[in-house]
C-alpha cells in the first residue's frame, strides 16, 4: 500500500470518528432526557402521565420508522440552515443527531425499566422526590445498562455515517463507493471494510467491558 492510499485511508478513518464521536455524544444529550421523560411517564411510572407518554412515543416511533439514508436527504434544508451546507463531515453530524436520538431514547427507556421496581418504590416510601429518584436511584442503578445503550448506539452510527458516503458525507463510506465501487478499486474496498470491522469490535469491547464492571460494582 502507498503512502497516498494510506493517507487517504488515515482522513477517512479520522471523518468516521468525527462524525460517530460527535453525533454520540449530541445523541446522549438528546435521547437520555428524552429516554427519561418516556419511562418516566409511561403507565406505573413515577411521572405517569399517559398522555404525554403517548405523544413522546409517537414522536419516537416515527423518527425511528424513517431510513437514515432517506431522513438525511428529507432534511437537507434543515441541515444546511445549521452548518451552511449538506455536503461534508460537519454535515454528516445532523442527520447522523437526528436519526440517533429516538433510538438512543428507545435504549434508555428500555434500561431504566429494567430496575427493580422494589428499590424504587423504596426511595418513595423514605419520602424521596421524584426528580430524587430519578438521579439518585434510577440512572445509578440502570448505569451499566445505559453504558450498552450508548455503545450499541455508536456502533449503529459507524453503520449510518457509511452510508452518509453515498450522498457525500465524507467519512469510509464515501472512500469506499468514490475508490472502492466507482473506480473499480478492490483493495480499497477491502480495506474501508477492515477497518469498519475493527472500528465496531473496538467500541463493543470497550463498551461490554465498562458495562461488565458496573454490573460488578453494583
Amino acid at each position: 500500500m502507498n503512502s497516498a492510499a494510506l493517507s487517504m485511508l488515515w482522513t477517512a478513518a479520522v471523518e468516521t470518528l468525527t462524525m460517530v464521536g460527535a453525533a454520540t455524544v449530541l445523541a446522549v444529550l438528546g435521547g437520555l432526557p428524552l429516554g427519561i421523560l418516556l419511562a418516566a411517564t409511561a403507565p406505573g411510572g413515577i411521572l405517569e402521565k399517559p398522555w404525554l407518554n403517548r405523544i413522546l412515543g409517537t414522536v419516537v416511533n416515527l423518527g425511528r420508522s424513517i431510513p437514515f439514508i432517506i431522513l438525511m436527504v428529507a432534511i437537507i434544508p434543515f441541515t444546511r440552515s445549521i452548518v451552511g451546507t449538506s455536503i461534508g463531515t460537519t454535515a454528516a453530524i445532523i442527520p447522523l443527531t437526528v436519526a440517533a436520538i429516538p433510538f438512543m431514547a428507545r435504549l434508555v427507556e428500555g434500561s431504566l425499566r429494567e430496575v427493580d421496581p422494589g428499590v424504587v418504590e423504596a426511595a418513595h416510601s423514605m419520602g424521596a422526590a421524584p426528580g430524587e429518584i430519578i438521579w439518585k436511584v434510577l440512572l445509578p442503578e440502570a448505569l451499566p445498562g445505559l453504558v450498552l445503550a450508548i455503545t450499541v448506539t455508536a456502533v449503529n452510527l459507524v453503520g449510518y455515517s457509511a452510508m452518509a458516503g453515498a450522498i457525500g458525507g465524507g467519512g469510509l463510506g464515501d472512500l469506499a463507493i468514490r475508490y472502492g465501487y466507482q473506480r473499480f478499486r478492490g483493495d480499497v474496498m477491502l480495506q474501508t471494510i477492515v477497518i469498519l470491522v475493527l472500528l465496531v469490535q473496538g467500541m463493543q469491547m470497550l463498551g461490554d467491558k465498562i458495562a461488565n464492571r458496573l454490573y460488578h460494582r453494583n
